[in-house]
């Protein structure tokens, strides 16, 4: 017996098609149109085809390790070697140099809000305890109100 509705435009090639877009940062709106399809059949191809659905994971995991790379060194600052191109006396100059990209403070504070949120965190938790006594005032008639 034959299946029912339309047949599937998957294939089995697209898992790996789809683990190396999302390890360059595809979203799955992306991936729906590199495939040429709607971003619902992405997501019904992550339900029924475990290895697309794989694929996807380990992809976009090795996106976000880059990503937190980054951040990471962006929050402690860096070093890089670099060429600098320029112009003496009509020749064209060239001189390996070595560049140092400073700690950025916005990056640690997110790297740490992050990472340790009990002691970085912007919202803190405070507690009070103690009582409060309520005593009766008396007005001008000597009655207490």
């Amino acid at each position: 017996m034959s299946e029912r509705g339309r047949p599937t435009a998957y294939r089995p090639e697209y898992a790996e098609q789809a683990a190396k877009l999302c390890a360059l940062g595809a979203t799955d709106y992306e991936l729906a149109d590199f495939f040429k399809v709607d971003t619902r059949t992405i997501y019904r191809w992550k339900n029924v085809h475990e290895d697309f659905c794989q694929a996807l994971i380990a992809g976009k995991e090795n996106a976000d390790t880059r990503v937190e790379r980054a951040l990471y060194n962006r929050a402690v600052g860096y070093t890089f070697e670099s060429e600098k191109v320029f112009q003496f006396q009509g020749q064209i100059v060239r001189a390996d140099t070595t560049e140092h990209v400073p700690p950025d403070p916005s990056a640690a504070k997110l790297w740490l809000t992050n990472r340790k949120p009990e002691d970085w965190r912007d919202k803190q938790e405070h507690s009070h305890s103690g009582q409060v006594m309520l005593t009766p005032t008396i007005n001008f008639n000597g009655k207490p109100e």
